[in-house]
């Protein structure tokens, strides 16, 4: 038996738009688009720079976004990390991260080293065997987690 959605949430019409409250299912929530997926409404995202130098830690209490890093040189093959402080965080989530731009491809690379209740730890690797200094954007999503 084949089952819509509309099984599953509480729909709510406005202005002529189904908005879902919430989804709450025991089977998979799929997405048979091949361009559309599934991801987070317009919103839900924001952005934010660091101020003074790659370590510096930055608020954005949003479930996705983008981190521009400060432009402050990273000696070759260094890691620096910054804490990114947001309330959306909780302790069981995976946060999820990619760079979007900034200097060459396969120059950097980033990573959640530490996910805490309220922030998450990023650390920026330089790969290459030169100083970079280049102002790097990192989007992130957080994937909502729990225990049990």
């Amino acid at each position: 038996m084949s089952q819509k959605i509309e099984d599953f949430v509480p729909v709510v019409k406005y202005h002529g738009l189904n908005t879902a409250k919430a989804i709450a299912t025991s089977s998979s929530v799929l997405s048979s688009s091949a361009i559309a997926g599934i991801g987070y409404a317009t919103g839900s995202g924001g952005a934010v720079t660091q101020s003074t130098s790659k370590a510096t830690g930055v608020t954005l209490s949003k479930v996705t976004g983008t981190i521009t890093t400060h432009a402050a040189e990273l000696a070759a093959a260094t890691e620096v990390s910054f804490i990114v402080t947001n309330t959306a965080v909780a302790i069981t989530d995976v946060i999820v991260l990619s760079i979007q731009s900034g200097g060459t491809s396969g120059e950097y690379q980033a990573t959640v080293t530490d996910v805490g209740a309220g922030t998450f730890d990023i650390t920026i690797a330089n790969l290459t065997a030169g100083a970079l200094s280049d102002a790097i954007l990192i989007n992130f999503a957080v994937i909502k987690g729990v225990v049990a």
